[in-house]
């Protein structure tokens, strides 16, 4: 005789958060019927999002593949979450006991600008680099993260064309021999450094907050600035930037059923950050775990241990952190570097799929 589920568990969003969450929720919530709510049917390994644009790698992956037996994939965008319900932008409503919100952030890109933070604009940006003649300038606009691994990339994949990074600050959040370190592979990589803010860009050109105007051929926009607006939509309590404001348990402050994880989720002392989305799904999975067994909701504390850049394929720079990210003196760079980001990267990918995290 067939049984029947006594929990349905809906997860919205597949990154880093949300596959982790739904594995790891079919792993530990016992008779759960999960399902997961993608837009797409991949998996997109956001942190290798500058190699998918370059070429020099894949960043996406079926979520089927990723999946354990019995959880179900909807592809579909959310309209709503709330009161017990997830409804579909087609109509469709999934019932849930317990929902995780993990739609992750977004890019509010400069008109004239390609965004490399998403999986579309990422596609985009490569096939405008693929079409490229030698010789052109790709200019890159934003000075953290996800601009400096852009150029770097860029440049090492495509070294016949002329790329340079423009932000107010190049690397701002390494110490000072960090930051020369970073500074100096872009300089390697023959990438220009533009201390300056973009204020309009198009037609070819990039136009700076200093007044001067930049030729370029290809325009890309490298700054992390948002969150979907799923959670204000559905009238949960959000922040300044729009994310769900949780309890320090992850859970909703409107919606006992709803966690919050990930970058969508105001979690005190957080930042947009994929090493930490993995962590709060496993700690909010654990906590419906808790509740479902009548104990009390462990609260959540965030722990950085790094922060890294990657330079080409053949560098890389990592700064060591505390617990509260405030940088340590220690750094590490060149080829042992690149051998810890990758295995930081490969670490994300293989805690979605087993939904394993601490």
């Amino acid at each position: 005789m067939r049984t029947i589920p006594e929990m349905k568990v809906v997860v919205v969003g597949a990154g880093y958060a949300g596959m982790l969450a739904a594995n790891r929720a079919a792993r530990k919530v016992k008779a759960a019927e999960v399902t997961v709510v993608n837009p797409r049917p991949d998996f997109v390994e956001r942190v290798r999002l500058h190699q998918q644009i370059a070429g020099t790698a894949v960043a996406a992956t079926p979520i089927a593949s990723m999946l354990r037996g019995g959880v179900v994939l909807k592809v579909g965008a959310v309209e709503r979450i709330g009161d017990g319900c997830v409804v579909l932008d087609d109509g469709a409503r999934l019932d849930f006991d317990w929902a995780f919100l993990a739609v992750g952030s977004t890019v509010r890109s400069l008109p004239g600008t390609v965004p490399v933070g998403t999986w579309e604009g990422a596609e985009r940006a490569r096939a405008a680099l693929a079409s490229l003649a030698a010789g052109s300038t790709v200019t890159v606009i934003g000075g953290g993260a996800t601009g400096i691994e852009t150029a770097a990339e860029v440049a090492w994949a495509r070294p016949d064309l002329k790329v340079r990074i423009v932000g107010p600050a190049v690397a701002d959040t390494f110490t000072d021999r960090a930051n020369e370190k970073v500074r100096g592979g872009l300089e390697q990589l023959r990438v220009e450094i533009v201390a300056d803010s973009a204020t309009g860009a198009g037609d070819g050109v990039v136009h700076l907050r200093s007044g001067v105007s930049l030729l370029s051929d290809l325009t890309l926009w490298a700054i992390v600035s948002g969150v979907p607006d799923l959670a204000t939509r559905s009238g949960l309590t959000v922040d300044g930037d729009g994310r769900a404001v949780v309890e320090a348990s992850l859970r909703s402050v409107d919606d006992e059923r709803i966690f919050a994880v990930g970058d969508c989720a105001a979690v005190p002392g957080a930042r947009f950050a994929c090493a930490l989305a993995g962590p709060q799904a496993a700690h909010a999975v654990d906590n419906v775990a808790r509740l479902i067994a009548g104990r009390t909701p462990v609260a959540y504390t965030a722990r950085y241990i790094a922060r890294a850049v990657t330079l080409g394929r053949e560098n890389a720079v990592g700064q060591f952190t505390h617990r509260d990210d405030t940088p340590r003196r220690a750094h590490v760079s060149g080829r042992a570097a690149v051998m810890i980001k990758e295995l930081a990267s490969r670490g994300g990918k293989y805690g979605a799929r087993t939904g394993t995290g601490a």
